[in-house]
């Protein structure tokens, strides 16, 4: 999809990755001027038109759009409902769809085998209408599959897409492959609505999403399954409009486990999700036209996250809201939230990231780290932090605590029961430093305090 990237970068993504997965802050020279567009350290991504192109999972758009047919095999438009069990849909020609529902038209196919070989003739079109989709509903047209397999091969060839308002497409018990590039899962675009039941979904190539959105968003809903993806700059998640998912085994082992692009959200429930690459969930702007707006959101309750390398968050260019609830949080690089600009997205000194977490009944273990012009606020309720604390401001209930496992620096300090919640920190010999002239530490009143555990909480 848009994924993050111009085929340029296809040698960055070692910096990305030293950049996200270190525990230390950077050295920042002094920041200039640089043009908006895909950064510098970024994975790897499509070619400029394709999806996971600059700034967006379709690329650049604009003035070098190309002209484009929808069009498919098996077909119904305005007025017509058609229904089949148990037949056979198949596709080998550029752009063609094999199931096509458009201009109101209904297609309900049951156990149906749908098969395309064709490539795409633009993968900006793939990504922002749906071209060379094996399953495709448009002008508000309606496609539902129960049952089956969808089984694409061909470039920019997603395995079921729907495209602008009113148009929608509904899969119950559906097994999806699609394995050439540019090939998503499932898409939508222009507002789309996209409904999944127990769908299996597996990817191959890169920039290829299992679940995504594209220019102008949409929603999908998915219940159960199991999402695999393989490719560069390939995630579970792609969000530029709502995505929510219960119930499902979620893997990426050649990118995030999930990416949310400007104002818009993932939300996730009792679901396992594993990432192989870069971090858990990255929450950004690239300004590409896209996704608007710079506050995402993204919501976990229940289930696990696992991280192989990079923060298990990471926020950059935007205001990113994370809540956790009960989820289980496994990263091996140690670090928990990272704010911080990354690369050329945004405008350099006005291109941080600004998070806002909140854990309810957590128990959470690694570092939070602040890069410049960034700010991360830390709540926590009836929860624990095991880490180091760089940068970030925290707010400790009456049932929270942290566990200091190095020196840290507080931006400010809240504690529900005012310095008697000071043993609810555990120093372990560490200092903790605070910002004496921020407000939120006025009741700290520039004084130094012992710590439990050893160690003490001492004014900057």
């Amino acid at each position: 999809m848009k994924f993050l990237f111009s085929k340029k970068g296809w040698g960055i993504a070692v910096a990305l990755a030293a950049t996200l997965a270190t525990s230390a802050l950077p050295v920042y020279a002094q920041q200039q001027e640089a043009p908006q567009g895909p950064p510098e350290g970024a994975p790897p991504g499509p070619p400029p038109d394709g999806p996971g192109g600059p700034g967006g999972p379709g690329g650049p758009g604009g003035p070098h759009q190309r002209p484009y047919t929808l069009s498919g095999a098996f077909t119904a438009g305005s007025g017509e409902a058609k229904q089949q069990t148990g037949e056979t849909y198949t596709a080998a020609t550029k752009d063609l769809s094999a199931v096509y529902a458009h201009d109101g038209g209904k297609i309900e196919l049951t156990r149906p085998t749908i098969e395309t070989s064709g490539d795409t003739s633009s993968q900006e079109n793939s990504s922002f209408f749906g071209l060379n989709a094996a399953v495709l509903a448009a002008k508000g047209g309606t496609v539902v599959v129960k049952g089956g397999t969808i089984d694409t091969t061909g470039e920019g060839a997603n395995g079921a897409f729907a495209s602008g308002h009113g148009s929608s497409v509904a899969l119950f018990d559906v097994k999806i492959h699609a394995t050439g590039g540019g090939g998503h899962g499932v898409m939508t675009a222009g507002g789309g609505t996209i409904t999944l039941s127990h769908v299996d979904i597996d990817t191959a190539r890169e920039h290829g999403a299992a679940l995504a959105t594209d220019r102008g968003g949409g929603t999908v809903t998915a219940v159960g399954g199991t999402i695999l993806t393989a490719g560069d700059g390939s995630p579970a998640i792609y969000s530029t409009g709502l995505i929510k998912v219960s119930g499902a085994a979620m893997r990426s082992t050649g990118s995030e486990g999930a990416v949310i692009e400007g104002s818009n959200s993932v939300e996730v429930e009792d679901s396992t999700l594993e990432a192989g690459k870069l971090c858990g969930a990255m929450l950004y702007q690239s300004f590409s036209g896209d996704a608007h707006g710079q506050q995402s959101h993204f919501t976990m309750k229940g289930g696990t996250l696992t991280v192989a390398e990079g923060p298990a968050f990471y926020v950059t260019n935007t205001h990113g809201t994370i809540k956790l609830t009960g989820v289980k949080i496994t990263t091996a690089s140690g670090v928990l939230l990272k704010a911080a600009p990354q690369g050329r997205w945004g405008r350099k000194g006005q291109n941080g990231g600004t998070a806002t977490l909140l854990a309810t009944e957590e128990t959470l273990t690694g570092d939070l780290l602040v890069g410049e012009v960034s700010a991360i606020e830390a709540t926590l309720q009836a929860s624990t932090l095991t880490g180091r604390i760089a940068g970030a401001a925290l707010s400790l209930d009456g049932a929270s605590q942290w566990t200091v496992t190095a020196d840290s620096q507080l931006a400010g300090l809240t504690l529900a029961d005012g310095v008697k919640g000071l043993q609810r920190i555990h120093g372990n010999g560490h200092t903790v430093s605070y910002k004496a002239d921020d407000s939120r530490n006025g009741w700290l009143a520039g004084k130094r305090y012992p710590l439990a555990g050893g160690g003490e909480l001492k004014p900057l």
